[in-house]
């Protein structure tokens, strides 16, 4: 579970950007979305090849 340590005196806006600065470096909201529908295993692995071909013609 991801927590963040508020210190007095610190305002709400700025907990809550530290929070959804840790919740995306640790791929949570991501995880949540891949799992938000069943994709069938077919098009996981459509969109697994289609992401490694875009990443192989950046390099």
């Amino acid at each position: 579970m991801t927590m963040i340590k508020v210190r007095a005196g610190d305002s709400i806006d700025k907990a809550l950007r530290a929070l959804k600065k840790r919740l995306d470096k640790e791929g949570v909201m991501k995880s949540v979305k891949a799992h938000r529908f069943y994709a069938k295993p077919s098009v996981k692995k459509r969109a697994k090849s289609k992401a490694a071909l875009k990443y192989k013609r950046t390099r």
